[in-house]
């Protein structure tokens, strides 16, 4: 029986396969660490190729581990890290350039120099996004001119253009397909979410060729069979989406008015707006959380680029911490009024400040700062930055949450989750799956395979973990929060 789905979930930090039953339980999974390269300051690499490998080991593990074979999938669910920015060759599909990954801000004055052009009020009224190197039009036209000759070969259709998402499937299918879903595409800087259709005004204004493009599909529904030589025996690809909005699906936001947070290397709080887009007046983005049957349901979305990074910048960087395991018990330890604040902006500030040139800074050391109040700032930051995203919500007119819905590695920490509810003065829920942007995946596989009844099924699938009540008085969050904002003022260029 087809009783099965997998997810593909390539992150930004590994690259992970899960098989789940059709009731949302996990029957068997295997993951492997991508390779970080930084060859600039401010830069961001993968190697494709090495994407392409621990894709074809993860699934092929976790199918053994599952204990069943190909024919036992209904579908194959493809999530991952979004934006990043692939070009390859149609007749060989080998990669041209290596893959630029979302973080990278190496395109950065050439955003400041179209927002200095007034190009952005069009880009955001059609995309719902904001003229940033965060995103994958600006990466594009980087890699075609930075090649003699790509350019030339782009337009005349022999090199092809994806997120992630479309380069594994393009693999997959053997070069059959190239496509991607309508969450992907509203990333890309080039496509208008409201026609749902790429814009030929924004293509002009980043120089990209649409021979580049791959088609847009829905979120569930045919993306092809991968070739049975992968796994001994082909199996349907069935659903696709960014993971942040696979994580929505995943946690069940599919009703107007819920909201998820996941905290992965960055951390993204996803507010389901339903059949209507809504613009932010406070540098918040409008996007697309997933379409069914052609009709598209928007989220309001803030985008932080470091959460879960800076704890791995604490154990690879720093070495101050041999595993993020450690983290809990040193916050626990650290004195909060030592008043230490940690700002992560490696790669710049995301939203609300997208602010590309600020840079990370730690606060308030004196002679008796040590390891443990460091970790601490780390964790802290993650919340006070949720708190922007809460703060900038509610200013474009959200009402306030009746809780908030989490997900992502960080979550396992009890102690940030405790932090957490206490910076937002709202209760936070942890589900029981915390691997949600696997688990939305692979609900969007089973829906486009026909085994599962549509969205309103995920509501079985999510049931409760742990729920955290605010603790702190609110007097010390206002005065912890202002010393937050404080040291972002300190270290924002504009």
């Amino acid at each position: 029986m087809t009783d099965h789905l997998l997810a593909i979930d390539q992150g930004t930090t590994s690259t992970r396969a899960i098989v789940f039953g059709v009731d949302g339980r996990e029957r068997g999974r295997a993951q492997e660490e991508l390779t970080q390269h930084y060859p600039g300051p401010g830069w961001v690499e993968h190697d494709p190729e090495e994407i392409w490998r621990a894709t074809l080991s993860v699934t092929t593990r976790a199918l053994a581990a599952a204990g069943i074979a190909p024919s036992a999938v209904a579908g194959i669910g493809i999530t991952n890290q979004r934006e990043t920015t692939i070009l390859w060759e149609r007749a060989t599909g080998r990669p041209v350039a290596p893959a630029i990954v979302w973080q990278d801000r190496r395109t950065a004055e050439r955003c400041t120099r179209l927002v200095a052009d007034g190009a952005e009020p069009m880009v955001q009224a059609r995309t719902g996004l904001l003229l940033d190197p965060y995103f994958s039009a600006t990466k594009i036209g980087w890699l075609l001119d930075r090649e003699p000759g790509l350019r030339t070969r782009a337009e005349a259709g022999e090199i092809a253009f994806g997120t992630v998402d479309s380069f594994l499937l393009w693999r997959l299918t053997g070069g059959r397909v190239h496509a991607t879903d309508a969450t992907n595409a509203a990333r890309t800087l080039l496509y208008d979410i409201h026609r749902q259709d790429w814009d030929e005004d924004l293509l002009r204004l980043f120089a990209v060729p649409r021979a580049l493009l791959p088609e847009v599909r829905d979120c569930a529904g045919p993306f092809g069979t991968s070739a049975p030589a992968l796994f001994g025996g082909g199996i349907a690809i069935r659903g696709i989406a960014g993971d942040q909005q696979a994580a929505t699906v995943g946690q069940a936001c599919v009703r107007p008015g819920m909201m998820k947070s996941t905290y992965g290397t960055g951390c993204f709080m996803l507010l389901n707006t339903g059949d209507r887009p809504v613009a932010s007046r406070n540098r918040l983005l409008t996007t697309i959380a997933y379409r069914m049957d052609g009709r598209p349901t928007y989220a309001l979305e803030g985008s932080i680029f470091v959460a879960g990074a800076t704890v791995q910048w604490l154990r690879d960087g720093l070495r101050l911490i041999a595993s993020a395991g450690e983290t809990a018990g040193l916050a626990t330890a650290a004195a909060p009024e030592r008043s230490v604040y940690l700002v992560p902006a490696f790669t710049g500030l995301g939203a609300p400040y997208w602010d590309a040139d600020a840079r990370g800074a730690i606060l308030g050391l004196t002679r008796d700062t040590g390891i443990a109040d460091i970790v601490r700032a780390a964790l802290e930051a993650v919340c006070f930055q949720t708190r922007d995203l809460l703060e900038a919500m509610a200013a474009d007119g959200a009402a306030p949450p009746t809780n908030l819905r989490v997900d992502g590695g960080m979550t396992a920490n009890d102690w940030t989750m405790q932090f957490l509810a206490d910076a937002l003065a709202v209760p936070v829920e942890r589900p029981v799956v915390t691997e949600t942007t696997a688990l939305g995946a692979a609900a969007l596989a089973g829906i486009g395979a026909g085994v599962l009844p549509g969205l309103a099924a995920l509501e079985s699938f999510w049931g409760l973990d742990r729920r955290w009540e605010p603790a702190m008085a609110g007097p010390e969050r206002e005065r912890r929060y202002a010393g937050w904002k404080d040291a972002v003022g300190r270290v924002r260029t504009k």
